[in-house]
């Protein structure tokens, strides 16, 4: 690290090896260099916030803000609050120096708990009147939403009439708290669920077409 121009003393690789430190940016930038590897897996998480993102891609806040046309102030605003307010142009120059697919880029602009809050209304109600509201967030054709929400509705009614058919039955508490078990763990990765029904195109990068007015 020291050739690469950032020097450190072998006590504080040590504690970074313990756990007792973090490295600073771009300590962890050239650390990931001279380990040969991705700065992910130092930081021992898949990228979620746009921090986490930015950091993932080597990339100081003055740097990103450059690339996106944005003030280093505005940017680190928006950074801190995990919530992304940029405008189009700023957007989709994010995505590109990011590398994010949509469902990447929902989640970096502060948006998983509003769809997941949608999500969780949906399945336990009418779930045809949050078709709009989830289109609307996501920015997916509204046949693919559709599905999946009808999917998620069928999916959770099943818990519900599992569990009451155990209440009926008289059977075991343990069973009735297995089920309740795979109905937390339901609700709990409902996002992660959603995308994983939306497929590809929640994969794939968003701004291929330019937006109509």
């Amino acid at each position: 690290m020291t050739a690469c121009g950032t020097p450190v003393h072998p006590e504080q690789v040590e504690a970074w090896e313990y756990g007792s430190q973090v490295p600073t940016e771009p300590q962890l930038f050239v650390l990931a260099d001279v380990l040969w590897c991705p700065p992910t897996v130092l930081m021992g998480v898949e990228p979620r916030t746009l921090a986490e993102h930015r950091m993932a891609r080597q990339l100081s806040v003055g740097r990103l803000s450059q690339l996106i046309g944005m003030e280093p102030d505005e940017y680190w605003a928006a950074e801190s609050a995990q919530q992304w307010n940029g405008d189009y142009r700023q957007t989709k120059a994010l995505v590109e120096a990011l590398g994010l697919s949509l469902r990447k880029l929902i989640g970096v602009m502060g948006q998983d708990e509003v769809l997941a809050g949608h999500l969780r209304a949906a399945i336990d109600g009418r779930w045809k009147s949050h078709v709009g509201p989830v289109t609307k967030i996501t920015t997916l054709n509204k046949t693919r939403v559709s599905d999946a929400l009808r999917t998620m509705h069928g999916e959770f009614a099943e818990f519900s009439e599992r569990y009451m058919g155990h209440v009926v039955a008289r059977n075991d508490d343990s069973r009735l708290k297995e089920v309740a078990a795979e109905r937390s763990a339901y609700l709990r990765r409902l996002v992660d669920h959603f995308w994983d029904l939306i497929g590809d195109a929640g994969e794939a990068p968003p701004f291929n077409t330019v937006p109509t007015g």
